[in-house]
């Protein structure tokens, strides 16, 4: 479900804005004044729906336009080309989407969902509040360069361009250019193209400038910033099992997770991934540390059939389990930190056995922590604090830190904006890149409906000469088009929302 408290924000603060709108227009001795200063300030307001155009930019439209026109005349036919081939391919991607949605929504625990290369993004529901800045400024750039794409293409065909604008749509912003569509009527269908095509053709390089610009940004930062050494610690959620007097604090570099090196923020998912997917590691540890009053008589099962043989109360001990060749499986209740400290991990006894070790000293065992179905005794290396001991969940020490890649080489530099950075480039190429697709269906109201027009007046011009018979065809794809995005976008928001 959507949270309550977001939509009685966004429906209150439209009510507000429609509701005081619409009062100034039914007053005679402001109204006058009131349309008059929307019209010249170029704003349209309607429900959930405000518009602001200008011509302020059109000289800005124009000189671009007649930059390099050789260049321009080259990119824009190449967007052509890759906006053809977007059309078909949308339509492909989203049949395999909706297939890919059918067959969760049929099965009792989806776990495909993130293969999906598309999904429908609610703010509040699946993408977090923290991240709302970069999502609307990702959109909105995406649109703006999309529609500066139309615009110059447009100017480069002899289409007058009559002025640019931003609108918001209940919360998303959007941008558009309004064309003269007489002028966009008496050019050839390829031109046409040129121009329909150049919106997804600019999302598509502004998708692949911002992949580029973040595979790049280890380099560009690299005066300031290093990288490879470790997982640096940005932020911890406080009162998590990750924070405490011997947790993780913000400006610690961990390095390791048990035996598994990280070098990364992927090295840390990773190893938590394998860790939890693995046996509980066990520590070598010397026999003749284990007291018999520790071993016998004290091991009693959990009611998740797991054994414990310690007490409730204690904070620093735990039951670990190990193989006895005289008495089989035995359980000791041992100081956690020192058991651990300095230990080899192990899966066996025969792990622990070292080469040069004399015949009569005390064996080494492999001590396994006893501990609850799923739930880990994980060892997190940040040199040079003290080691942590992490006992619980992997997701939990896995969510309740905030890493990132980046180690800031002087004090003064702040820890957030490689992460600022990341994160916005990471938003740009998905959004952009999901607008290129969207753009490009052969749907309603959208590009595609315009390229699919102009496609096959260019294609079948001269092989279908009636055009009533394009015209029909060109309907006919539009409606299967439009069907398919509605059905993506419906069933997307409610496995959203529902689940």
């Amino acid at each position: 479900m959507i949270p309550i408290p977001i939509v009685v924000c966004v429906m209150g603060g439209w009510c507000a804005v429609y509701l005081t709108d619409t009062l100034i227009k039914t007053s005679t001795s402001v109204r006058h004044r009131y349309e008059t200063w929307l019209s010249s300030n170029g704003l349209t307001l309607s429900p959930f729906h405000v518009r602001w155009q200008t011509g302020l930019f059109n000289r800005l439209f124009a000189r671009c336009a007649s930059l390099n026109p050789h260049f321009l005349h080259v990119w824009f036919s190449v967007g052509m080309v890759f906006g053809v081939v977007a059309m078909f391919g949308s339509v492909v991607l989203l049949s395999r989407t909706l297939h890919q949605t059918l067959k969760q929504m049929t099965s009792e625990a989806p776990e495909g969902s993130h293969e999906q290369v598309l999904q429908v993004v609610v703010p509040g529901v699946n993408l977090p509040v923290s991240q709302l800045a970069y999502f609307f400024i990702a959109i909105l750039v995406s649109g703006v360069i999309h529609e500066f794409g139309h615009g110059v293409a447009a100017l480069r065909e002899q289409v007058r361009l009559n002025g640019f604008g931003i609108f918001v749509f209940v919360v998303y912003p959007g941008a558009f250019v309004d064309l003269f569509t007489t002028h966009l009527n008496l050019i050839s269908p390829i031109q046409q193209l040129r121009i329909f095509c150049a919106g997804v053709w600019h999302n598509f390089m502004l998708c692949v400038a911002a992949l580029c610009f973040l595979l790049l940004l280890p380099l560009l930062l690299f005066p300031f910033y290093y990288t490879g050494a470790g997982a640096f610690v940005t932020d911890v959620v406080e009162g998590s099992p990750s924070s405490g007097p011997r947790g993780l604090f913000v400006g610690d570099l961990v390095t390791s997770l048990e035996d598994c090196a990280v070098r990364g923020v992927d090295d840390w998912h990773s190893c938590i991934r394998q860790l939890s997917q693995q046996p509980q590691t066990g520590y070598c540890a010397k026999s003749s540390n284990l007291h018999i009053s520790w071993a016998a008589g004290r091991a009693y099962k959990r009611l998740d059939g797991t054994m414990e043989c310690c007490s409730n109360n204690s904070l620093t001990d735990l039951c670990f389990s190990y193989h006895s060749n005289q008495e089989g499986r035995m359980y000791a209740c041992l100081p956690a930190r020192k058991t651990m400290e300095s230990s080899r991990t192990c899966k066996t006894n025969a792990d622990c056995q070292l080469p040069g070790e004399g015949v009569g000293a005390a064996p080494s065992l492999c001590m396994v922590p006893s501990l609850e179905n799923q739930t880990r005794l994980i060892r997190v290396r940040h040199p040079p604090q003290q080691d942590m001991l992490f006992v619980g969940y992997p997701s939990h020490l896995q969510y309740s830190v905030s890493l990132t890649n980046f180690v800031p080489r002087l004090g003064f530099l702040h820890l957030d904006l490689p992460v600022l950075l990341e994160t916005f480039c990471k938003y740009l190429v998905s959004l952009s890149g999901a607008l290129a697709v969207v753009n490009a269906v052969p749907c309603f109201a959208l590009d595609g409906q315009w390229m699919l027009t102009s496609f096959l007046e260019a294609a079948l011009g001269r092989l279908v000469p009636e055009r009533s018979s394009r015209e029909l065809l060109g309907f006919c794809i539009l409606l299967g088009g439009s069907a398919l995005l509605a059905a993506n976008v419906a069933l997307g928001l409610w496995m959203v929302t529902a689940r």
